[in-house]
């Protein structure tokens, strides 16, 4: 199941004892900072999760899969998220793993 605006809503207001509207209010404001913060081009980085990037792709050549016929697709930007090395860390149930050495004989 998706965690959706008004469960993470009711989670805020669990942890906190906050009232529903107020635990609504905050989400609502938190998630209007960040819209705001990314239309302008900056990226929004919550430390300990990850970090929301814009970036701009290029104009390209695509194919429309319905008639498969061709056509340009505009530049744009886009959001890419990255995760932070903790929160990937604790997805996968522990420290990353090191890579093994090997081994030199001279």
């Amino acid at each position: 199941m998706a965690l959706t605006k008004n469960s993470l809503a009711e989670a805020i207001q669990n942890e906190n004892g906050l009232m529903l509207k107020d635990a609504r209010a905050a989400v609502d404001s938190l998630l209007y900072i960040m819209k705001k913060t990314l239309a302008l081009g900056e990226d929004v980085m919550i430390s300990g999760f990850g970090k929301f990037e814009v970036k701009q792709k290029n104009a390209r050549k695509g194919r429309n899969p319905a008639t498969g016929g061709e056509l340009l697709l505009s530049s744009r930007r886009v959001v890419t998220f990255k995760i932070s090395g903790k929160l990937k860390e604790r997805l996968n149930g522990g420290p990353p793993k090191k890579a093994a050495k090997a081994n030199k004989r001279s």
